[in-house]
């Protein structure tokens, strides 16, 4: 990850909004701050290393959004599957995949329309057979913190930004 306009604790411009995050509290209040500009449609990458807190992050959108259940990672399933009203956010975690084509063979390109909203973790690992992510969220250890990185990828990503700073 870049520090690029990380500096402080928290700064943004069109493109790219950072914040520090300071413990697990911090990244589950950034993902409630986030679960408020989701909608249908959306495709979110979840980036960093094991650890990082994109499953936090992801626990913290969920309770945003009103879930109560447990949020489990996904690394063994690939897929959790969340269902609110009629909207369907679907949690991947391809952090297993040891080959592009494992993706199109699991029958993911489904999940990903107009009608649902998409977290990824270890998008990477899916390359470019994946759309293009709205959003990319990179989380980055600093010390005993972390540092969070959100880049607009698109002008629907561009408009939730500018929602969320």
């Amino acid at each position: 990850m870049h520090n690029r306009d990380c500096s402080e604790t928290a700064s943004h411009h069109e493109q790219l909004y950072c914040i520090h995050l300071i413990d697990e509290a911090a990244t589950l209040a950034l993902g409630t701050k986030i679960a408020t500009i989701l909608h249908a449609g959306l495709i979110i990458f979840l980036k960093g290393d094991l650890g990082a807190g994109k499953t936090t992050l992801t626990r913290g959108i969920l309770r945003g959004m009103g879930y109560q259940g447990k949020v489990r990672s996904p690394t063994y399933n690939l897929v959790e599957i969340y269902n609110f009203s009629r909207l369907y956010l679907y949690h991947f975690d391809f952090y297993r995949f040891n080959d592009y084509s494992e993706w199109e063979a699991a029958g993911f390109r489904d999940y990903f329309n107009s009608e649902t909203i998409c977290l990824v973790e270890w998008p990477e690992k899916g390359g470019d057979l994946l759309p293009t992510a709205d959003l990319t969220i990179t989380l980055q250890f600093a010390g005993a913190s972390r540092l969070a990185e959100i880049q607009a990828n698109t002008t629907l990503g561009k408009k939730c930004l500018a929602l969320l700073a």
